[in-house]
C-alpha cells in the first residue's frame, strides 16, 4: 500500500501548485495527477455539476491507479464535494482549504482577513464555515474572481489586462483595509505578483499549496503509508481531458521539469464512476 502513488486533480493547471509542494516536500512519492482542461473552468458551474465531475475523477484515479491517498487540488471541487467524497472513497481524502484556512487566522495581525476565490467556491460558503471552525476571531471579507482562473489557464499571468481586473476585483479587499489574503483557488498563485502589487507590501499573500503538502506528509506518517524506498525518486504521471500538448507545453513552465510528457484522458457522458 505505501508504494501505491499520491492522486491529486484539478480543474486544470491550478492544481500544479500543490503538486509542486508536494514534490518538494515528498521527493520520494509517486504522483499522478490529472487535469480536467476538457471541461474548465469549474467555477462557474453549478456546484451539483463540479461534485458529479469530483466523484467521476477521484474513482478513475482509485479504481485504475490504485492511489493511496486523494488530493482534491481544486477549492471549487473542494467546496462542491470533498466531504463526499471523504465518506463514500476507500483512501484518504485531503483538500486545500482547510490547511488555506489553518495559515489565514495564524498569519493575521489585525484580525482582518479576506479570502478570494472562483464564484463557485465562494458562494458555497465553505471558506466562511472553515474560518468560523477554527473558533478564531476574525473579521472576514471574502470576493469572487471571475476571470482569474481564465488568465492562468492562457499562460497569461502578467501584463495591463490582468492588472485591470485585479485592481476592480480586489477593491473589496482593500475597502476591508485586510492584513492577510489567502489565495482561495489553487490557480491564483500563479498571479501572485499582480495581486501583491494590487494590494501592498502591508498584505501578507497565504497559499494553500504547502500547508496541503505538509497535511499530507503527516497523514501518510501517521497511517504508515510514506513510500518506503525514500532513496528514491518518485515517478509521476500527468493526464489531460484536453489537449495534451497544450497541457504539458504550459504546464512545465509553470510547474517545471517534472511534468516532461503529458497523457490523454477521458471521461464517458453521461457519468461513470
Amino acid at each position: 500500500m505505501a508504494d501505491r502513488p499520491i492522486g491529486m486533480f484539478d480543474s486544470g493547471f491550478g492544481g500544479l501548485t500543490v503538486a509542486r509542494a508536494v514534490i518538494d516536500l515528498l521527493p520520494a512519492e509517486d504522483l499522478v495527477y490529472i487535469g480536467d482542461t476538457g471541461r474548465y473552468p469549474y467555477g462557474p458551474r453549478p456546484l451539483a455539476e463540479v461534485r458529479q465531475f469530483a466523484r467521476q475523477i477521484a474513482w478513475r484515479l482509485v479504481k485504475e491507479h490504485h492511489v493511496k491517498l486523494l488530493i482534491v487540488a481544486c477549492n471549487t471541487a473542494a467546496a462542491a464535494g470533498l466531504n463526499d467524497l471523504a465518506t463514500e472513497l476507500p483512501v484518504p481524502v485531503v483538500g486545500v482549504i482547510e490547511p488555506g484556512v489553518r495559515a489565514l487566522v495564524a498569519a493575521t495581525e489585525t484580525g482582518r482577513v479576506g479570502v478570494i476565490g472562483t464564484v463557485g467556491t465562494i458562494s458555497s460558503g465553505a471558506y466562511q464555515r472553515a474560518v468560523d471552525d477554527t473558533g478564531a476571531t476574525v473579521d472576514l471579507t471574502c470576493a469572487a474572481c471571475p476571470g482569474f482562473v481564465e488568465f492562468v489557464e492562457r499562460g497569461e499571468t502578467a501584463g495591463d489586462e490582468v492588472t485591470v481586473l485585479a485592481e476592480r476585483l480586489l477593491a473589496p479587499m482593500q475597502q476591508a483595509d485586510i492584513d492577510t489574503l489567502l489565495l482561495g483557488c489553487t490557480h491564483y498563485p500563479y498571479l501572485a505578483r499582480v495581486i501583491s502589487d494590487v494590494m501592498g507590501r502591508g498584505v501578507v499573500l497565504v497559499s494553500s499549496a504547502d500547508e496541503t503538502a505538509f497535511e499530507v506528509a503527516g497523514l501518510l506518517d501517521a497511517l504508515d503509508l510514506r513510500r518506503r524506498s525514500a532513496s528514491d525518486a518518485g515517478e509521476h504521471r500527468w493526464f489531460s481531458s484536453g489537449d495534451v500538448a497544450w497541457f504539458a507545453d504550459l504546464g512545465r513552465r509553470l510547474l517545471g521539469p517534472e511534468l516532461a510528457t503529458a497523457e490523454r484522458c477521458t471521461f464517458a457522458d453521461p457519468l461513470e464512476t
